[in-house]
């Protein structure tokens, strides 16, 4: 009846109140103690003043009570049933968001894959008002302004909320949320998965975790000895974010904050443009030449289209090779040794051609002067 992505606590929550199951009933078909039952429910009812925790558990609590009303109904309601049913997910408020059905497990973890990747970043967070019908994660940028990074249904947020993935931190008629040591232990399971999946393995060994993001071991030179030195790269966030917090031998920034904004921006239109697409667009085909036709007109407005237009015509601009590294980079999230690798560079040129393409991105959207329209 419920989903498997929702957790055991919130499930006894459910069926205490809900069902009316007692606690020593729920406890003897668990085989725990009733004051573990107890401890959960009293858990889930404390943490109803989150927004999104308390739409999650009234969007189960209403499938729940359609399911039930559908499997007891007498054949000649059921017909009126669906009918209601549908009615109150066209015209209810967000409290029941999730509409006719909960989102899935596998819709939860390929959006948990690109949001907590985002939220991984240093000063991102996601937030939430009471008339959006969508979440957005935003991050502070190192000279003080905000950009917008990712966008993601409702239900998608409730879910990461009700499974402890994100934490409120500011209430008010925007509520904000960060992410959480479990929803960065969700994160390194979920990029172990991947990267057991295309190295062919059924399942990843498991990496160094540290408090603050998803790390790997990696290869770096010393600036001041030109030795080599293990150095660990946080995975979860953009190849970009972590050059920019390197300095180069005359202790200037590698990459300075106008770079890094223009590398999100990009980011942004490429997130905007994969947006309710079931087949996204073959990029590095694009720049290997294959025409798009009219996509790069009208690249102004809100949606996906003015999106891929403005991604195309700053692909276009860059060219190829300028143009695959900050489609790796900054879109796919490549890491510099594999884009390196993968483009035939040799070690530790990456960065600097990955700084030439930023520089001319910049150029690109000054001239073009489009606004940031994610949202």
């Amino acid at each position: 009846m419920l989903p498997t992505w929702v957790p055991q606590e919130a499930q006894r929550y459910l069926e205490h109140t809900e069902h009316g199951h007692t606690i020593r009933a729920l406890a003897r078909d668990g085989g725990c103690a009733p004051s573990t039952v107890m401890r959960q429910v009293r858990k889930i009812e404390l943490k109803r003043d989150d927004p999104l925790i308390d739409e999650a558990l009234s969007s189960l609590s209403h499938c729940i009570q359609a399911s039930t009303d559908r499997i007891f109904a007498p054949k000649a309601t059921k017909d009126k049933i669906s009918k209601d049913t549908v009615s109150m997910s066209k015209h209810s408020d967000f409290s029941t968001s999730f509409e006719v059905s909960p989102p899935c497990d596998a819709t939860i973890e390929r959006e948990a894959r690109r949001v907590l990747r985002r939220l991984s970043e240093p000063g991102a967070c996601l937030a939430v008002a009471k008339d959006m019908e969508k979440a957005v994660v935003v991050r502070d940028l190192p000279d003080g302004r905000t950009t917008r990074t990712a966008v993601l249904d409702r239900p998608i947020a409730q879910a990461m909320a009700l499974k402890d993935w994100i934490r409120a931190q500011e209430k008010g008629k925007i509520t904000r949320y960060t992410i959480t040591s479990a929803g960065r232990a969700a994160l390194k399971k979920l990029v172990a998965s991947d990267e057991s999946a295309r190295a062919g393995f059924a399942e990843a060994p498991a990496t160094y975790n540290a408090k603050g993001g998803v790390w790997a071991v990696g290869v770096d030179a010393d600036p001041e000895t030109t030795k080599p030195k293990r150095v660990r790269y946080n995975v979860a966030e953009s190849p970009v974010v972590t050059l920019s917090r390197r300095r180069d031998k005359d202790g200037q920034m590698f990459l300075p904050p106008e770079l890094v904004a223009a590398a999100e921006r990009l980011r942004e239109d490429f997130e905007l443009a994969q947006m309710g697409s079931k087949d996204p667009l073959e990029w590095d085909a694009f720049l290997n030449g294959a025409s798009y036709g009219s996509l790069e007109k009208d690249a102004s407005g809100y949606g996906a289209g003015p999106a891929k237009a403005r991604v195309a015509m700053a692909l276009s601009d860059l060219g190829p090779g300028l143009g695959d590294v900050a489609l790796r980079c900054c879109c796919y999230l490549e890491g510099m040794e594999l884009a390196e690798k993968r483009m035939g560079w040799s070690a530790r040129s990456g960065k600097v051609v990955l700084r030439i393409a930023l520089q001319r991105l910049k150029r690109h959207f000054d001239e073009a002067g489009h606004s940031n329209l994610i949202g």
